[in-house]
């Protein structure tokens, strides 16, 4: 297996599983971001802590889960709790020091739209809905978003408000009484966006192996800005991508219904 043979979701998934450590606390989403928090699990952060809406924790899933409800986090969780208890204790105690979100459309600033697009009241496409992600977003000492860059995505103003980022910028989450940090960090297949110290707009810190900045800007409905030492990702290590690829060929042959195991 080639180094230099990975995919722009390869890319996205292990750039973002390194962002996580072995003390961490982190509240998982579905999708992309459970395949980077698994694949971190894995590798470079066996002690991670990882934690489910559903009320599951410390869990260890063989395969990715469907949903928040799949079997497979709570048979491997260390414990189950109500979700009362995950959000009250847990989530609003301040436990969680990573909140790791996808998001249907963001903007600049970090906020995050899964609930529709269009018109609130005549959607264009109605999406499933913010779940536990608003609270995650402002509960969590930190946010980390994964997601794939396309103009329809990365958007200059959401249609709705699922999960609160910056607002506007600046310091407008601490005009809220919101005392977290919100989105730190924003992990695309092309590339690691960090927010602006003052202005908190995501700006672009590395760019992935063999992206421009052209191809950056081309999948972004706004004017992007880059850090002036721009940096180049690590490409993925045989161990990232090999661990990514098990773990998926898992999960597929797990729900396709295949009772043979993966090799």
């Amino acid at each position: 297996m080639s180094e230099n043979d990975f995919t722009p979701d390869e890319m996205m998934t292990i750039a973002a599983s390194r962002a996580l450590t072995n003390d961490d606390v982190c509240f998982v989403g579905i999708g992309a971001p459970s395949a980077a928090c698994n694949v971190a699990r894995l590798t470079h952060a066996p002690d991670i802590t990882l934690i489910y809406e559903s009320g599951t924790i410390g869990t260890a899933p063989d395969v990715l889960p469907l949903s928040i409800g799949d079997g497979e986090l709570c048979d491997t969780a260390i414990t189950t709790v109500s979700v009362p208890e995950m959000f009250r204790y847990w989530l609003q105690g301040g436990r969680i020091t990573i909140g790791f979100l996808g998001a249907a459309q963001l903007d600049k600033f970090g906020n995050i739209n899964t609930t529709v697009i269009g018109d609130y009241h005549h959607p264009k496409t109605r999406l499933p809905g913010g779940g536990g992600a608003p609270e995650i977003a402002t509960s969590s000492q930190q946010v980390y978003i994964t997601m794939k860059q396309t103009l329809r995505g990365m958007v200059e103003k959401i249609d709705f408000f699922t999960s609160f980022g910056h607002g506007d910028g600046g310091d407008a989450r601490k005009k809220l009484g919101i005392e977290t940090a919100g989105p730190t960090l924003l992990i695309t297949d092309l590339a690691i966006w960090k927010p602006d110290p003052e202005t908190k707009e995501f700006t672009v810190v590395s760019l992935h192996p063999g992206v421009t900045r052209d191809e950056v800007q081309a999948t972004c409905g706004w004017t992007v800005k880059f850090a002036d030492d721009l940096e180049v990702t690590p490409a993925p290590t045989e161990l990232e991508l090999k661990t990514l690829r098990d773990l998926r060929e898992r999960t597929r042959i797990a729900h396709s219904g295949k009772k043979e195991k993966a090799a």
